[in-house]
């Protein structure tokens, strides 16, 4: 009896942490978490052509301040072209550059849905400056971004590397590589890589940069949530990301003029998509949901 009393005891812990009476330290219980209670939507695979729907309204809504930004994909297409055929030795470090710039323009056109889909009119101003509050959590997930693109890059370059012996070809060497049916055995491996990382990149980007715009999160958790979108709707987000790769494919033909158009198009879309994947649950909700 004695020793049932005091194995029940309360114990008790000194101000740091450790047990009185045995001197170990206390258990660590983690903090609640602090992230929106959320769900992740069951999509259908209809919803990526609705979203490409809402995305053209908001397009056509905002003529102005989409131009604006299809302007600045263009331009950035360009300037990536540009380098890769005549400095392909710098074309990583522009494309890096690139992928440091375009969230930041993406941000902007979730902005304008965003603003529409609250009644409010959208502002070239307001949309340009709509980063500011989000500046962490963006520069977190951006360099996320940037050191995928790098390995991404390093294994490209192992297996040319691996393929040719000679050394790295020439911007038209590796254009007659990549469209040699010869060359199917380094097509087939260059592809899976680059299936990997392209789909590794998508997953982690796709409902990320729009929630740290909505509901300032940080990069951690927007990542996470991203990466449950896509692992819990496989097949819908993989249609998604076929008709964003067709479309880009289209805007690239010829010299990157559709980005003028296709390029707002998309960004409008995908914060639609955003919204019709992940669910945010008011707090009654959430206890009801708690209690059931």
């Amino acid at each position: 009896m004695n020793l049932s009393s005091e194995t029940s005891s309360p114990q008790s812990f000194d101000s740091n942490g450790f047990n009185e009476s045995s001197g170990s330290p206390a258990p660590y219980f983690p903090p609640p978490s602090e992230a929106p209670p959320k769900e992740i939507v069951n999509l259908r695979f209809g919803d990526p052509f609705r979203w490409l729907m809402l995305g053209w309204r908001d397009l056509l809504a905002a003529k102005g301040v989409s131009l604006f930004y299809g302007v600045c994909f263009w331009l950035m297409s360009l300037v990536l072209g540009t380098v890769f055929r005549n400095k392909p030795e710098f074309a990583m470090s522009i494309a890096s550059g690139c992928l440091l710039v375009g969230p930041f323009l993406a941000l902007g056109l979730y902005e304008v849905s965003r603003r529409r889909e609250l009644g409010q009119t959208p502002e070239l101003g307001g949309s340009l400056c709509c980063w500011t509050p989000h500046l962490r959590s963006m520069g977190m997930l951006i360099l996320v971004l940037i050191v995928l693109e790098l390995l991404w890059g390093r294994a490209s370059l192992v297996v040319f590397a691996v393929f040719f012996n000679t050394g790295m070809p020439s911007t038209t060497g590796v254009i007659q590589a990549i469209f040699n049916p010869e060359n199917w055995e380094f097509l087939a491996v260059y592809a899976v890589v680059g299936s990997v990382f392209a789909g590794l990149v998508f997953a982690v980007a796709v409902v990320s940069i729009p929630m740290i715009l909505d509901r300032d999160t940080d990069a951690i958790s927007a990542a996470i949530t991203s990466l449950e979108v896509v692992f819990g709707n496989v097949a819908v987000m993989l249609v998604w990301g076929m008709l964003l790769t067709g479309l880009v494919f289209v805007a690239l033909v010829p010299w990157g003029i559709g980005l003028l158009f296709i390029g707002p198009w998309l960004g409008h879309a995908s914060w639609h998509a955003y919204r019709g994947s992940v669910r945010w649950l008011e707090p009654s909700a959430t206890k009801t949901a708690t209690a059931s």
